[in-house]
C-alpha cells in the first residue's frame, strides 16, 4: 500500500483527457476569461491514450481502484471508448466518468460497450432558465436529462448528477431537484461553490452551505444519514426515510474531508497533481516521452505520494484563495 505523509492510501485517479469544454459554466470556465481566442491545448499536448493507459496501469499497480475520466469536458475527445476499452482491459479497475451530458444521449451505449461502469453528470439546475444562464452558452436542460436517461437505459447507473451551488444563482432550485430525482434509482449530489482556480471570482459568501442544504430538503422530504459506501468519499450520504433514494452533498469548505483524501489527479496536459487546489504539478508527460522505464516511472509516482501533505481545504484561509491555483478544465473536479 503506497502511504502519504498522513498516512492516507492511493486509492483513487482521476484523469482528464482534455481541457476543451462546450459549456462557459461561471464557476469553472467564465466565458470572459475562456474567450473564443484562447489558446486551449494542442493535441501534441495532450497525453496519448497509449500514454494514459500506461500511467493507469502502474498506478493500479501502487493500489489504484477507481479511474475517472473527466476533463473539460471528457467526451469531446475523439474515440474516447478507444480509451475506456483499453483501460478495461486492465483488469480489476472501477471506470467512471464525469461529463455535462451534452454528448451523451448518443455516446451512452458505446461507452457502456467499451466497459465504462458509471457515470456522473453535472446539472445545476432543472430550472431552464437558470441552468441556461449558469452553463452561459444557452444549453438547455432538457438534452442534458435526455442524457441522463438514456444512460441509466444502457446500464451506466446508479447515475450521479453533481450540482454546484452558488447563493442567489441556484440555490432556490434545490428542493425542486431533490424530488424531481427522489424515486428515479439517480443519485443527485450537491457541491458546495468551491474556489478551484483562480478564474471564478469565488467569495465565501457565495457558499450555500452543505448543512443548510440537507435542511432545505429535509424540511420537505425527511432524511436521515447513511454511511459511506467506503473510506474516503467525498460526498456525505442521506437517504429518504420513506426509502425512495439519497442524495449527497460535497461539502469541501465547510466540512473538509482532507484527511480522507485519496485521490491523485493527472491533468489534460500530463502533470500530476495530489490536490484539486494545488497550484503545481510534476510534469508526467515529459517523463512518459522519455526512455524511462516503467520502474523509474512507478519510483516517481511513489516517491510524489509518499511526500504529499496537502490538506487545502482545512487550512484555507484569505491567504490561500488567491493562489494561482491550477484550473478546473485541465484537472477536472
Amino acid at each position: 500500500m503506497t502511504l502519504d505523509t498522513l498516512t492516507r492510501p492511493l486509492r483513487d485517479l482521476r484523469i482528464s483527457v482534455t481541457d476543451r469544454c462546450n459549456f462557459r459554466c461561471t464557476y469553472c470556465m467564465p466565458k470572459e476569461i475562456f474567450t473564443r481566442d484562447y489558446e486551449f491545448l494542442g493535441r501534441d499536448l495532450l497525453l496519448t491514450f497509449e500514454e494514459i493507459e500506461r500511467l493507469a496501469r502502474l498506478f493500479k499497480g501502487l493500489g489504484v481502484h477507481k479511474v475517472r475520466l473527466t476533463g473539460g469536458e471528457p467526451l469531446l475527445r475523439r474515440d474516447l471508448e478507444h480509451l475506456i476499452a483499453s483501460l478495461r482491459a486492465l483488469g480489476d479497475l472501477e471506470l467512471t466518468m464525469t461529463t455535462n451530458g451534452a454528448l451523451l444521449a448518443r455516446k451512452a451505449q458505446a461507452l457502456k460497450d467499451a466497459g465504462l461502469d458509471r457515470i456522473s453528470v453535472s446539472l445545476d439546475s432543472l430550472d431552464d432558465t437558470v441552468f441556461r444562464a449558469m452553463n452561459d452558452v444557452d444549453f438547455p436542460v432538457a438534452k442534458v436529462l435526455e442524457g441522463i436517461n438514456v444512460a441509466h437505459e444502457v446500464g451506466l447507473g446508479p447515475v450521479k448528477v453533481n450540482a454546484v451551488v452558488k447563493r442567489g444563482v441556484n440555490d432556490h432550485t434545490i428542493v425542486e431537484m431533490a424530488r424531481h430525482f427522489k424515486g428515479t434509482g439517480h443519485i443527485i449530489r450537491f457541491i458546495e461553490f468551491m474556489d478551484v482556480g483562480h478564474t471564478n471570482g469565488w467569495r465565501l459568501d457565495d457558499v450555500v452551505p452543505a448543512a443548510d442544504i440537507v435542511a432545505m430538503i429535509n424540511a420537505e422530504m425527511p432524511l436521515e444519514p447513511v454511511d459511506p459506501n467506503y473510506p474516503g468519499e467525498v460526498a456525505r450520504r442521506y437517504r429518504f426515510k420513506d426509502g425512495s433514494g439519497e442524495v449527497g452533498v460535497i461539502a469541501s469548505v465547510t466540512q473538509p474531508f482532507c484527511g480522507d483524501c485519496t485521490r491523485a489527479r493527472i491533468s489534460a496536459d500530463g502533470a500530476l497533481y495530489t490536490c484539486l487546489f494545488a497550484t503545481k504539478g510534476v510534469d508526467l508527460r515529459a517523463l512518459l516521452r522519455s526512455s524511462a522505464t516503467d520502474g523509474e516511472i512507478v519510483d516517481t509516482l511513489t516517491g510524489i505520494w509518499a511526500a504529499r501533505s496537502d490538506r487545502y481545504s482545512e487550512i484555507r484561509s484569505s491567504e490561500t484563495v488567491d493562489l494561482p491555483k491550477v484550473e478546473m478544465s485541465y484537472i477536472g473536479g
